[in-house]
């Protein structure tokens, strides 16, 4: 035919489809199915529309703001209003690489924020889930155990030259039993080993960064209320951990409850305070001490003896949650080891039937309202950088503080001295405009107005973020 080739129908359909520039073809509507036919093939006749089945529960599923079901990525979702955000950046008494000591990140969507301890190598999960170090405010430390609060001189330290200038780090942990042995020694004694850290780090702004307010309460005064703010309390009560000074503690906020007990043997205390909370979290100890001997090197006797002495075995962790009826029950400070998971939940389905999740490895993110929790795996960048600080702008102005000391004041002459000329290492023709001396004389004082547009977009989300979440609660009435 004139070397012209016939297409065949579906090849100009696909033509149409590609916009080759044969005109679409819309079918028909088809007549529809029944409402019948309808609900039994896409929800499988279930009546209330969702799926029921193996080891679901009633309330666990995803929220529906949640950018993945499966996933949490920094930086991709704002706590609600009405909703509290748990993240879990530690999860081991022994630190590695896998697994950074014990640390529980609460978010509330007033726009607060809670660390529950602050172990040795958390600080690293912090800056990789997108939290500048200088809204960190508020610690919460069970006990002084090292590799509950190891992380803390780091945290007092940089988050002071990350932009914490205009608020003091808030350190709130139990007494002991002499006072040597309580929470404001400790901070006193880090202060001292931090001096020279301090020192050196005060040719930078500074402020009030480098003050601590400590809040050492009595670890005796069980169910004590010693945080009341914003509509958030936050009480505690004894454990027994082989000495005096060791606490749990229960955060309440907008008729959701958070506890985190830390680390002690199973008591019925945590049943009088805990009682009827949404979410339970404890320690757990597996009853494998002659395999973990195998495995990690420790001696049977030294690993059963240091259990029942310290610990909650995870038989007991189960049957303590079966009192307590949390709607959901975690476990954490944990070796997150594979070979361990099926015994651990073995144990505990040998007291508690209902919702139960690990809160290891690190990064898991547990997502609560008063109708649904689910729980996610984070996914956490290896090598992120720092966010940028993130300053309160109520004067509408960024006041940088003058730094206390200029190097000379700490430094001897003849050292500097010492410091290469910088033409001997710059490339011919290029050499940066170099900055070795504070700029100002006096605190440095940024109208809004003034400021840069880049430099306001990402110091400036967090407060935005905060004043709308209040904003909309005080309509509430529950501001």
């Amino acid at each position: 035919m004139n070397g012209i080739k016939l297409l065949s129908a579906s090849a100009l359909m696909s033509l149409a489809l590609a916009g080759g520039g044969v005109a679409q073809q819309i079918p028909a509507p088809a007549e529809p199915s029944t409402q019948e036919d309808i609900q039994r093939a896409l929800l499988g006749g279930v009546p209330n529309g969702r799926w029921k089945e193996g080891l679901m529960f009633e309330g666990i599923s995803p929220q529906p703001w949640l950018q993945s079901a499966a996933n949490w990525f920094p930086g991709t979702e704002e706590v609600q209003p009405e909703e509290m955000r748990i993240t879990f950046m530690g999860t081991a008494p022994l630190l590695r690489p896998g697994q950074m000591n014990t640390s529980v990140f609460v978010e509330l969507g007033n726009g607060d924020n809670f660390i529950f301890d602050i172990g040795e190598g958390s600080v690293a999960n912090y800056q990789a889930a997108r939290i500048a170090l200088n809204e960190l405010t508020d610690v919460f430390i069970t006990h002084l155990h090292v590799d509950h609060f190891g992380a803390l001189p780091y945290l007092w330290m940089f988050r002071t030259w990350n932009g914490g200038w205009h608020e003091p780090l808030r350190i709130h942990g139990p007494s002991g039993r002499t006072p040597e042995y309580g929470t404001a020694s400790m901070v006193e004694g880090m202060k001292m080993m931090t001096a020279w850290h301090r020192d050196a780090f005060s040719v930078f702004p500074t402020g009030t960064g480098w003050d601590i307010e400590v809040n050492e309460f009595d670890f005796a005064d069980n169910g004590g209320i010693i945080y009341d703010k914003n509509g958030v309390t936050v009480r505690h009560w004894q454990r027994s951990h082989a000495k005096d000074g060791a606490t749990a503690y229960r955060l309440d906020w907008n008729d959701l409850c958070f506890v985190w007990t830390g680390d002690g043997r199973p008591n019925l205390l945590d049943v009088e305070y805990a009682e009827g909370c949404d979410i339970y979290i404890t320690e757990q100890q597996q009853e494998v001490v002659e395999i973990n001997s195998g495995v990690q090197g420790v001696p049977p006797f030294l690993a059963r003896y240091t259990i029942d002495t310290h610990h909650t075995p995870t038989y007991a962790a189960g049957y303590i949650a079966n009192l307590i009826q949390p709607r959901l029950f975690m476990t954490t400070h944990m070796s997150y080891d594979k070979y361990l998971l099926e015994e651990s939940v073995a144990e505990i389905r040998e007291h508690w039937k209902g919702p139960f999740h690990f809160g290891a490895p690190d990064g898991i993110v547990v997502n609560v309202t008063k109708d649904q929790i689910w729980v996610r795996e984070g996914i956490l960048p290896e090598f992120p950088n720092v966010r940028a600080p993130q300053f309160d702008f109520t004067n509408e102005q960024l006041v940088v503080p003058l730094p206390p000391h200029a190097r000379e004041d700490i430094q001897n002459a003849e050292v500097r001295a010492t410091e290469l000329d910088p033409d001997l290492y710059y490339p011919e023709g290029y050499k940066p405009e170099l900055l070795p001396f504070w700029p100002v004389e006096s605190d440095l004082v940024v109208p809004m107005e003034m400021m840069p547009e880049a430099l306001k977009d990402s110091m400036g989300a967090a407060w935005r973020h905060r004043e709308k979440n209040r904003a909309i609660l005080k309509e509430m009435g529950k501001f």
